[in-house]
């Protein structure tokens, strides 16, 4: 990835889709416009009972929470602005074609967030009695094995996501490296366990140590709820 890919996301975070807008070209709603609309399909959630997390200082989960809302924002706004587009009949325009490839992007950021943060508060390790468990040692050998794998794939260089795979179709499970929000995540497929490896993830606590980032989020992590998403 690009060093000017990375100042967008930097300038995204600060600034907010108004501000990276502007540096885009891309068209913004007027307030009155804004009015008009509807109410926004998605809301953000609170995750504020993470804060006091071991090993997640709460400027770091602060700083996460505020750019996981951006993500439903601007997914609400651009709902909102995409079908004002087809309405007035805009859709052959390249700001239609720049805001559609976009969705995926926000609508990703705001889902994947969601799946990570619903992973994490638990402060028991995997139930070898339950089925997760049982699963996994069943598609690795072991759970070890596993667990050496799916943190292998979060410490890939580069940013993304570490994601648990299960596939819908034939039940087995894969772990894979997702590097944009919107790409690569093999279809059929829905998540189980999410590992978030992009800077703002960890930087603030841990600089380049991205391993005990990863050792701390295996500490922190909910299974209970990792092993409802199990099909």
């Amino acid at each position: 990835m690009g060093i000017f890919e990375l100042n967008r996301r930097q300038l995204f975070f600060f600034l907010g889709y108004g501000g990276l807008a502007l540096l885009s070209g891309l068209p913004q709603m007027s307030l009155s416009q804004e009015k008009k609309e509807t109410k926004p399909l998605y809301l953000s959630k609170n995750y504020n009972t993470l804060l006091g997390m071991e090993g997640f200082s709460d400027t770091l989960l602060k700083n996460h929470f505020t750019l996981y809302q951006g993500y439903v924002a601007q997914t609400n706004r651009l709902i909102q602005i995409l079908d004002r587009m087809v309405k007035e009949g805009k859709v052959g325009s390249s700001e239609y074609a720049e805001l559609k490839r976009r969705f995926g992007w926000e609508f990703n950021g705001m889902r994947l967030h969601e799946y990570y943060f619903e992973n994490l508060g638990g402060k028991e390790g995997i139930d070898k009695s339950g089925k997760l468990f049982k699963k996994i040692s069943e598609e690795f050998g072991n759970y070890e094995t596993w667990e050496k794998d799916f943190k292998a794939t979060g410490m890939m260089r580069g940013i993304g996501w570490a994601i648990l795979y299960q596939d819908s179709h034939s039940g087995k499970l894969f772990n894979c490296w997702i590097n944009e929000h919107e790409m690569g995540h093999p279809s059929g497929c829905h998540p189980i366990l999410i590992l978030d490896v992009f800077e703002h993830a960890f930087m603030i606590d841990y600089g380049l140590k991205r391993a005990d980032y990863i050792e701390a989020f295996f500490k922190n992590l909910n299974w209970k709820a990792i092993e409802k998403r199990l099909g």
